[in-house]
């Protein structure tokens, strides 16, 4: 009789986020009267499962660094619900955020601005342990030097300053930094967006190694949709302020359902010349529309090469169309002959933002 296969180890959400808004009042007038809001993420919810990471991806302006930066509390949250390894800190106080800090940390875009000039690599990496560990000068030195071996530094730039390294360094050291408290969640920033194309794979090579070797899990947010599709499992697509579109990888790429992420992807240079000749580019008419006064129904519908009446009036509910994929259109409404665009989802059309493949 032939052993029975072990069952699989179940998948572990570690980043859940439901209802996510974050919103910048306006003021105007003598007075400083509240007068409207900046809406630059509007009700965003999904996960992020354990050792995964999700790419989240849309043009400039669109919200997904203000989205990086409230999942970790660097915003206060206008509303909603933020769970990191089981424990709410959408609205925790600073007491709270502060025990949490070790858990999950950030790799930021820009490494010379990250980096303060006046302290040196050893420094640096060796702040967030002198916040949050009591090891000694000697232990402490001895983790720095397994960071800089980690991150492919070497020892002996310790006492150099930032402005002596490359900007591939620099991000280096910011990711050293990071890791410093052994975290379990890591949103990188668009961390490859202000190097060279040449040092860019360096670094997103480093972060798939450390990922492997540390078992960490990536908030990945770019505008290269390339590099998205090396270092990603799941993708989500933000516009205006909402996501559109969530789901894994391949599929997202090889046949997207939002007309926005059609659209993206259309962007994208084909590096076979023959293939490049017959790439079909979708150009979106139209600006995109202000935050602060976002259109009614679809945030897209005055963009859309797909619009219908119903986009103009009501908004699209985010459901799953397919498994795994979740998407905000009325096509998809139409296709499946449900009136949920005009009525709302139900509870459970909005439960489960965790399926996908990891890698």
């Amino acid at each position: 009789m032939l052993d029975a296969k072990p069952a699989a180890k179940p998948v572990k959400t570690l980043v859940e986020v439901r209802g996510l808004k974050m919103y910048f009042p306006i003021h105007t007038g003598l007075l400083r009267a509240h007068t409207g809001d900046v809406k630059a993420v509007d009700d965003v919810s999904f996960d992020i499962l354990e050792g995964e990471t999700l790419g989240l991806v849309g043009e400039s302006g669109c919200g997904k660094s203000t989205c990086g930066r409230a999942l970790i509390r660097l915003y206060d949250i206008t509303s909603g619900s933020v769970k990191i390894d089981g424990t709410e800190i959408g609205h925790a106080d600073q007491t709270r955020l502060r025990k949490m800090r070790p858990t999950m940390q950030m790799v930021f875009q820009d490494p010379q601005a990250s980096l303060n000039p006046r302290m040196t690599v050893a420094d640096i990496i060796s702040e967030p342990l002198s916040e949050h560990t009591t090891l000694s000068k000697t232990d402490k030195l001895k983790r720095i030097y397994e960071l800089m071996d980690a991150v492919g530094l070497n020892r002996r730039f310790a006492n150099r300053y930032p402005h002596e390294f490359s900007g591939g360094q620099r991000q280096r050291i910011g990711i050293a930094r990071a890791l410093a408290l052994n975290p379990k969640f890591i949103v990188c920033d668009e961390p490859i967006a202000a190097l060279d194309v040449s040092i860019q794979a360096q670094v997103v090579n480093l972060l798939e190694q450390l990922q492997d070797e540390f078992g960490l899990t990536y908030l990945f947010i770019s505008h290269d949709l390339s590099m998205v599709r090396h270092i990603a499992d799941r993708i989500a697509v933000m516009y205006l302020g909402k996501m559109v579109e969530l789901g894994p990888r391949d599929p997202v790429y090889d046949s997207p359902l939002h007309p926005y992420t059609e659209a993206l992807l259309s962007a994208v240079p084909e590096p076979d010349p023959s293939l490049e000749k017959t790439r079909e580019r979708i150009i979106l008419k139209g600006d995109v529309p202000s935050p602060a006064n976002p259109p009614k129904g679809c945030n897209f519908c005055t963009r859309c090469p797909k619009v219908m009446d119903i986009c103009r009036q009501i908004e699209p509910e985010f459901r799953e169309a397919e498994p795994g994929r979740f998407v905000a259109c009325h096509l998809y409404d139409q296709n499946n002959k449900t009136t949920a665009g005009a009525t709302g989802g139900t509870e459970a059309d909005n439960e489960h933002f965790q399926q996908g493949e990891t890698k």
